[in-house]
């Protein structure tokens, strides 16, 4: 059994070794983009999920407004600047450094129903030791229960 490695010379004396594509078809990069950008479209809202914390419940409903920082107190203590974890002995610092040169220096302040007393007073207090002139304090509003239907018959 022998190999002709020798190629088959064609008839204009170059030498064919195959048909080649040039061209790359984008249609299935096409649909898999899309498809992937559907399935990321859909899940994005689902991953955000934020802090979880319990909120106080009250009968006025408190909300933060645009301006303003809003702090978050979970139930085990932790304190969320923005998004991000801070110790409470930079947070007298920190809000310094936030509200450096900002004329209206107001925070909004959510912590857990959970949260033990004297830590909330603790963070008010390092709040109004840095200068800060308003805090707000969010509840969530007060759920009312169902009335029921009375049926007379």
């Amino acid at each position: 059994m022998g190999v002709n490695l020798n190629p088959v010379p064609s008839g204009n004396g170059r030498r064919r070794l195959g048909t080649s594509m040039s061209e790359i078809n984008v249609t299935p990069l096409v649909d898999v983009m899309l498809v992937l950008l559907i399935i990321f479209m859909v899940t994005a809202p689902m991953m955000q999920s934020g802090i979880g914390i319990n909120l106080p419940q009250a009968e006025t409903e408190s909300a933060p407004a645009e301006e303003g920082l809003t702090l978050t107190i979970t139930a085990d203590g932790y304190i969320h600047f923005g998004e991000s974890v801070i110790n409470i002995n930079l947070l007298e610092r920190r809000l310094q450094e936030y509200f450096f040169n900002k004329t209206k220096k107001i925070v909004y302040l959510r912590a857990d129903r959970n949260l033990n007393y004297g830590q909330l007073i603790q963070v008010l207090d390092i709040i109004k030791k840095s200068g800060i002139e308003v805090v707000g304090l969010v509840t969530e509003p007060l759920e009312k229960p169902a009335t029921k239907k009375r049926t007379d018959r």
